[in-house]
């Protein structure tokens, strides 16, 4: 079983910055990719950004150039430093943790507001 806490949402200007945090508690499987959904009202839930294991880092293109996702192997942690914030940005972000084998577990999410 795997534990996640976010941290790190709230409420923010159009162009400014935020910065997510996942941090990862249980069972941690060496071979994994930890990752960003977001879920705005009324729409489906889409990937953000992903990284493995390995550091290998994925994103979305409505994102690629503003967003960065990292993770500090020590802690068990991922981020998400969010740049040039939009409105359209607004929405829940669930940090997501999967297996090589398939096992997905979720984050409770955390809400980022983006006013202009």
């Amino acid at each position: 079983q795997v534990q996640l806490v976010e941290s790190g949402g709230g409420l923010v200007q159009a162009g400014g910055s935020l910065r997510l945090s996942c941090a990862a508690s249980g069972i941690i499987f060496r071979l994994n990719t930890m990752g960003w959904y977001r879920q705005a009202p009324g729409k489906q839930r889409d990937l953000v950004a992903a990284i493995s294991s390995d550091g290998i880092p994925n994103y979305a293109d409505f994102v690629k150039g503003r967003f960065t996702v990292s993770k500090d192997n020590a802690k068990n942690t991922v981020y998400l430093q969010m740049n040039s914030l939009k409105p359209e940005d607004t929405a829940v972000y669930y940090c997501t943790f999967a297996t090589r084998g398939g096992t997905a577990y979720w984050g409770q999410g955390t809400q980022v507001t983006v006013s202009s």
